[in-house]
């Protein structure tokens, strides 16, 4: 075969990935080719590689930035500010970025409001402000409460961690909401205020994914979900089992059995392989897809 349709051929094999190249780093997929996972949630998000971009890559639609206020600056970081990043340059510009790609949206044809969940490892009675008004700065961007309603947008800002409940609830224009806890179900906090609440995993069950769920804790966490659902608050829980494990799965099994909002993980992979198997609603998208 001459060298020219030797080149050819190969060139055409390496575009359609039939042929790989040894090192070569994966191309991230086209936005338009991932499905958004409305349970997926990058728990601490900002220690991936390409923070944002790798949980928008796997189709997160939930991603937590966990932040702390030095000189009226918002820094990223868990155990302390890396002062080479913040918040507004890691998520809020990369997110506007991506709204004004897809014509308002954070995925292409998707009408849903990703969820930015804000962690704040400072003092929260000083972060609060300085975060909301960063938010307002992105109308466009950010879904906002003012004056009694909430007006939806492409992100929903939640304030976790270190947070100010007195100065959020009486505010009559806010552009971020509260991340409850369990013992705020019941207590009067709207929707509209705590539209998640969410919980350690480990102070209220004892399974941890190994062998059957006992019936009283299944029960249990059924409850919760109802008793949160009903009163429009979504749920999450942190510290669940995260190795690539068996029993992992099988509480992730639990969790979407029992409808609970937002299944936490580090490893993006491995739960959005697990959401696209085995979560019947996920399964149901990408059949009318």
């Amino acid at each position: 075969m001459p060298f020219a349709r030797v080149l050819v051929l190969l060139t055409a094999l390496l575009c359609t990935g039939l042929v790989a190249v040894p090192g070569a780093v994966a191309a991230p997929p086209h936005q338009s080719s991932v499905q958004p996972l409305e349970r997926a949630h990058a728990h601490n998000d900002y220690e991936h590689d390409r923070p944002l971009l790798d949980a928008l890559d796997h189709g997160f639609t939930s991603a937590e930035a966990d932040v702390w206020l030095v000189d009226g600056e918002l820094y990223i970081g868990h155990d302390g500010p890396d002062l080479d990043r913040t918040l507004r340059e890691t998520y809020l510009e990369p997110l506007a970025q991506r709204l004004r790609e897809n014509g308002g949206s954070v995925y292409p044809r998707w009408d849903a409001s990703f969820r930015l969940l804000i962690d704040v490892k400072s003092a929260g009675a000083a972060a609060w402000p300085v975060i909301d008004s960063q938010l307002a700065a992105y109308p466009q961007l950010v879904t906002a409460y003012r004056q009694g309603r909430v007006h939806e947008r492409a992100v929903t800002a939640v304030i976790s961690g270190n947070r100010d409940l007195a100065a959020m609830r009486a505010a009559t224009t806010r552009f971020s909401f509260y991340d409850g806890r369990l013992p705020d179900l019941g207590a009067g906090i709207p929707a509209s205020l705590m539209p998640l609440v969410s919980d350690n995993w480990t102070k209220y069950f004892t399974w941890r994914g190994v062998g059957p769920m006992p019936a009283a804790e299944r029960e249990k966490l059924r409850a919760i979900v109802a008793q949160a659902h009903a009163a429009g608050h979504d749920v999450r829980f942190w510290a669940t089992p995260d190795a690539a494990l068996p029993n992992r799965e099988a509480l992730w099994r639990e969790l979407v059995a029992a409808d609970v909002d937002v299944l936490n993980t580090d490893d993006l992979a491995g739960l959005q392989r697990f959401l696209l198997a085995e979560d019947p609603a996920e399964q149901g998208i990408a059949a009318a897809a």
